[in-house]
């Protein structure tokens, strides 16, 4: 006999829910991630210090070569976007660590994310998406969501004061989250996360901007790790009593101390569009020994989608 579905099962998770959105704003991408859909892939390694070794026992910071897999990205679902957009960047790694322990990481290049809870997530992106009769987003609709979640809003108002960065290597990328680090001791500090380009920050003009292709950070970065390595310093910003550890709309004071704990170092860039990235979620909650997620529910909601974007993603490259 069949058994009746009952309709609590046969609604939508709010993880699909999150990805059916992404598709909405993005229309159909057959093959393309859900999210920073465009993007390249890159290798190197990470090495970390004394300084991070006294904040947690995670191996990444043994201070030997740790294999990384990275990949830089352009905001948005648009496997053609422009790189010209005041949209994030994005900055995943994953840590190849001993004893097949992974880290994975999903850095963006704004020290704030877009909403501050999960349920925000799909209204958010839908609030946003084109009305099929006008080609347009709805602006009542658009209005009445950012009145009733002001905080959403904090993210679009970083970018829109920041240049466009002129390279994926040349642009700060903030880990939005706070995680717990808990070193030998058993002491536990809880921090976010960012990587800083050694070779500092640099945006385009205006101008620039309008001698330059829709298509060039691949391009960039592919000519200046050819030249030399690119550097970020990772740096652990540690909280203090009293700031927010579950609501990654809000950044913490800048006076906030800043450790840096080590260095990322990008050695290779993919001469293509494929990679090793390619098959890969970089789920932020996959975390080594040593560290743990905050109660941050935009963090531990995260890992769903994630997988939900890729079953998709797989599938439909399988039908090409």
């Amino acid at each position: 006999a069949l058994f009746p579905v009952s309709s609590a099962l046969a609604q939508t998770s709010p993880a699909e829910a999150q990805v059916n959105a992404l598709e909405g704003l993005a229309g159909p991408q057959p093959g393309a991630r859900r999210s920073g859909a465009k993007g390249i892939c890159a290798s190197g390694h990470f090495v970390g210090n004394t300084a991070g070794r006294a904040l947690t026992t995670a191996s990444a910071f043994s201070g030997s070569k740790v294999p990384v897999v990275a990949r830089f990205s352009v905001g948005g679902g648009n496997p053609k976007a422009s790189d010209k957009g005041k949209t994030v960047r994005g900055l995943a790694l994953a840590f190849q660590l001993p004893g097949n322990e992974v880290w994975q990481m999903a850095n963006i290049s704004a020290p704030v994310f877009f909403v501050a809870r999960p349920d925000q997530f799909a209204p958010f992106v839908q609030a946003r998406t084109a009305d099929p009769a006008t080609g347009k987003p709805d602006p009542e609709k658009l209005k009445a969501f950012n009145a009733a979640n002001p905080e959403t809003l904090r993210q679009a108002a970083y970018l829109a004061q920041a240049p466009v960065p002129a390279s994926y290597g040349s642009v700060n990328y903030w880990g939005v989250n706070a995680f717990e680090f808990v070193n030998a001791k058993g002491e536990s500090r809880f921090a976010r996360w960012q990587f800083v380009p050694e070779a500092g920050t640099l945006g385009l003009t205006e101008d620039q901007l309008k001698a330059l292709p829709d298509d060039f950070l691949a391009g960039e970065l592919r000519q200046r790790v050819a030249a030399k390595p690119v550097v970020f310093d990772m740096k652990l910003q540690l909280a203090e009593a009293g700031d927010n550890l579950t609501d990654p709309t809000v950044a913490w004071p800048e006076t906030r101390q800043l450790v840096p704990v080590g260095q990322l170092v990008i050695t290779q860039v993919e001469a293509g569009m494929g990679g090793a990235c390619d098959g890969m979620t970089f789920n932020p909650v996959a975390l080594p020994a040593g560290i743990k997620p905050s109660a941050d529910p935009v963090l531990n909601a995260r890992a769903a989608p994630y997988a939900i974007s890729l079953g998709r993603r797989l599938g439909e490259a399988a039908r090409k």
